[in-house]
């Protein structure tokens, strides 16, 4: 499987669609199978056990990636082809996203500021939306799952198709699940969640090009978890919504066209998104509201030349208002002008691949102020950064079989609205922040060198990594409490992260593959003593192993893609943590064993049914993972630990059902 991938699945190249086995950048692709396979309860769950991939997590609606040992804003996510802009600075805030839309995921590992600008320093998640049909086609689509732990349930619609030229594509997904279980806490309060979510594209497909409109609105609704009543005898399996909670809005609109010239091809994305998220305590009135209206524009040319050039050019950004609409504050009202202009080019001679480009970016940021009971809670600041940026990357095709890469890029990320004037709290946190209107942008410099091998019976891919950070914003806490609320601050420094993975997928018979993968990243903040040395949320080294076997096709033909997978996953002990005022505590060891099967059950004819079955965390093992925010919740445990556990033993089955249409 992986071998075809190398030599056919097509990336987002710096100056256009480019085989992955020709990308200087670390690229990985999740196909649409492994996608639908995939068991979790949001879209970062889905993709997270990729090597070098890991997530910050706070129960189990709420998820964020994080690519090599970095998070927050420093990952870009692009969403229906623009970035996705939420309040994604927050612990508690998750990507507001129908993964129902999404059909599969490129991730490029490395700064990558030279194509999205400011945020990319980390590298970019790209969810696809699925292709149109193919002409004279239509499709019918439902499907649903449901996980034994919490109780999730979903089901979902979606009817598409083309007709001469006009396409459509549109689906609706419903999803709740109640407080998840582990044998340490019993049912967790407050990690109950509700999502209803609607999306659709309408448009054109001609030979000139094609211009389409898509729209999507997320209403995602998900508990507050606080942690006093862990161990009681509530109701876990209640459905209802009960306070604390949060309730998040996420309209999106997008125009994405293409229009061809000769050997080139002119692309214009405009984007409007709005973000409402309220937080509410026990009256009906929302105690804190954050409305934060982004318009996304992107626009660039793509041309080929003779001798195996390809050039791009282009100009991209963005325009943010955020409006406070609540009695309780985080961060200021603010708005905020991005732009970025960007060059590249790629050269194909002989059995290399050359690729690199340069970008100017400039973001300005006003912010207002706020005077609350005689006391200054935001100060007005007027901020604006600027960086230079760029990439140069080369891949020898040194044989049919392997691949060797380099890449070094330059990357820049302005710092964010909460990072420089943040002065609140809100309990989904659990923390009280405090900003730093002196924080510089941070500036990073990153060598990856990586290789493939591709036979018959084995595949492999190894990559290694440095990345140096000139004045890395990170959230320290301070040795005191504020309101009730350990109290945190941003600080700055410069930083260096180590690291690499490997995967080997051996595969003695085709049928059955044994895959195996390793992961490791250690961040350092430079010219520090011991106890503030390491940097924070760095994920502990991982080691993943599955076993896949692959039946033949059976009952006549009607089974197909029949599958039995057993895997483990070990997280090793982290002990190399933030330690200064009690920011960070080590977290042991620990493994998860995990049990999947599928098939595709064909008895309409062409069509079929989709079947999954799994059980993650096999064994019922106890574990707090060290990116898990919970783990620092002030807890009534009954075993007294500090924090709280992640979810136990969960069953999934999932029923996916496509009936295709043709007509004539």
């Amino acid at each position: 499987m992986k071998e075809a991938i190398l030599s056919e699945v097509t990336v987002q190249g710096i100056a256009g669609i480019q085989r992955l086995k020709d990308a200087a950048s670390p690229f990985m692709v999740v196909s649409p199978k492994l996608l639908h396979n995939s068991v979790g309860t949001n879209m970062v769950d889905a993709v997270s056990y990729l090597p070098g991939l890991s997530q910050i997590s706070t129960g189990t609606g709420i998820s964020k990636p994080v690519i090599r040992g970095l998070g927050y804003n420093r990952v870009v996510v692009v969403d229906q082809g623009i970035r996705q802009e939420g309040q994604q600075w927050g612990d508690e805030h998750g990507l507001e996203v129908d993964e129902e839309g999404v059909h599969s995921v490129e991730v490029l590992k490395g700064p990558a500021s030279l194509m999205y600008g400011s945020d990319a320093i980390a590298g970019v998640m790209i969810l696809h939306p699925e292709h149109p049909l193919e002409m004279g086609t239509m499709q019918v689509k439902v499907g649903s799952q449901y996980q034994s732990n919490n109780g999730l349930y979903d089901y979902h619609v979606g009817f598409a198709g083309n007709l001469n030229g006009f396409v459509w594509n549109w689906h609706f997904l419903d999803k709740a699940a109640h407080s998840y279980k582990n044998k340490a806490d019993g049912y967790v309060p407050g990690t109950w969640f509700k999502e209803r979510d609607v999306q659709g594209m309408l448009g054109i497909n001609r030979n000139w090009g094609h211009s389409w409109l898509r729209f999507s609105r997320v209403n995602f609704t998900p508990g507050i978890t606080e942690g006093e009543l862990v161990g009681s005898d509530f109701d876990g399996k209640r459905y209802g919504i009960e306070p604390p909670y949060q309730k998040v809005l996420h309209t999106k609109a997008v125009s994405d066209n293409a229009w061809y010239f000769g050997d080139g091809t002119l692309k214009a994305i405009i984007g409007y998104q709005q973000n409402y998220r309220r937080e509410f305590e026990e009256e009906v009135e929302p105690e804190l509201a954050m409305r934060l209206h982004t318009v996304n524009y992107d626009i660039k040319y793509l041309h080929s030349l003779p001798h195996d050039w390809k050039l791009s050019t282009g100009i991209g950004g963005m325009w943010q208002k955020n409006v406070n609409q609540g009695e309780e504050y985080l961060i200021p009202d603010h708005h905020l002008f991005d732009i970025g202009f960007f060059a590249t080019a790629e050269w194909e001679w002989k059995k290399w691949h050359f690729s690199g480009g340069a970008r100017f970016d400039n973001r300005h940021l006003n912010t207002s102020s706020l005077l609350e009971d005689g006391v200054l809670r935001f100060e007005e600041l007027s901020k604006n950064f600027s960086g230079v940026t760029g990439s140069l990357g080369a891949v020898w095709n040194v044989t049919d079989r392997l691949n060797l890469r380099l890449n070094a890029a330059r990357g820049f990320r302005a710092p964010t609205v909460s990072e420089l004037s943040s002065n609140g709290v809100h309990e989904g946190s659990i923390q009280y922040e405090l900003g730093n209107g002196g924080l510089k942008a941070e500036k990073s410099t990153q060598i990856d060198l990586g290789m493939d091998y591709t036979s018959h019976f084995v595949n492999l891919q190894a990559s290694l990594f440095c990345n140096w950070i000139d004045d890395y914003i990170f959230l320290a806490r301070l040795p005191y409490e504020t309101d009730g609320f350990r109290t945190y601050q941003y600080r700055q420094g410069d930083a260096r992260l180590m690291g690499g993975e490997v995967s080997v997928d051996v595969h003695p018979f085709n049928p059955l593959h044994i895959e195996n993968a390793f992961s490791y990243v250690r961040g350092l903040q430079l010219h520090q003593p011991e106890e503030s040395k390491n940097l924070p949320m760095m994920p502990a080294p991982r080691w993943t192993c599955d076993v896949r076997y692959e039946f033949p096709d059976f009952a006549k033909g009607r089974c197909r893609r029949t599958f039995l997978a057993f895997g483990s996953e070990c997280n090793l002990k982290q002990d190399k943590f933030y330690a200064l005022d009690g920011t960070e505590t080590a977290t042991p060891s620990y493994t998860l064993f995990n049990l999947s099967a599928g098939m595709d059950l064909h008895i309409f004819g062409h069509n079929c049914i989709e079947l999954t079955f799994s059980c993650q965390n096999l064994l019922d093992k106890v574990y707090q993972p060290h990116l898990s925010r919970l783990k620092y919740v002030e807890t009534e445990a009954i075993s007294g630990r500090q924090g709280i556990s992640a979810m136990g033993r969960n069953f999934c089955v999932k029923v996916n059902i496509p009936i295709d249409i043709h007509l004539k």
